[in-house]
């Protein structure tokens, strides 16, 4: 029988691994580049209203609001492409890939959010958390629709190029399962 939704068994190894790693390294360098302390001599409170802090960013202006927008929004994006690359599924609902993707990237959001209030100079920020959860799913809103597609329509039109399909044995039967004849109960 074989697995619905899969590419060839070296290019899903390929694609799994290559994914995983570079989640690994991304989470890495995201967590070092979050929880390292700060030396400054003045620290803002933390922002726990939703909203906020966006708010006093665009009321500074355009100019003045894409840089720390923009910083929240890629700091994370790159887990919507590389979550669904280390799954390595093709056939998968695009709703329940988004909403997956979405939930792991807002934990770990979450996350490092919680890990910063026990880094000096560093403070919880709502704000923060929405933003790179928006850009978690505007990565994979805009990458990984497109390329399953890609990769689906390269594995049907040519499956010698995808290496060898995927084959999925169901547990082979090995016969009855052995039971223990049962024993008497002493008096």
């Amino acid at each position: 029988m074989q697995r619905q939704g899969s590419i060839g068994g070296n290019a899903a190894i390929r694609i799994r691994v290559t994914g995983g790693v570079l989640l690994v390294a991304h989470v890495a360098l995201v967590a070092w580049l979050m929880l390292r302390p700060l030396d400054v001599p003045w620290v803002m409170p933390p922002n726990l209203r939703p909203l906020a802090g966006i708010r006093a960013d665009l009321a500074l202006g355009w100019p003045g609001a894409v840089r720390p927008l923009g910083e929240g929004l890629a700091l994370l994006a790159p887990l919507g492409v590389l979550l669904p690359a280390a799954h390595g599924r093709l056939a998968v609902s695009p709703l329940a890939s988004l909403i997956r993707t979405a939930a792991a990237g807002a934990l770990i959001s979450l996350g490092i959010a919680l890990l910063q209030t026990g880094v000096p100079g560093r403070v919880v920020d709502v704000d923060s958390l929405l933003l790179n959860t928006a850009g978690v799913v505007l990565a994979h809103l805009a990458v990984v629709p497109a390329g399953r597609a890609w990769l689906r329509r390269r594995a049907a039109e040519d499956p010698g190029a995808a290496g060898q399909a995927v084959t999925v044995q169901e547990e082979l039967s090995q016969g009855r399962t052995p039971t223990i004849p049962r024993v008497g109960i002493a008096p």
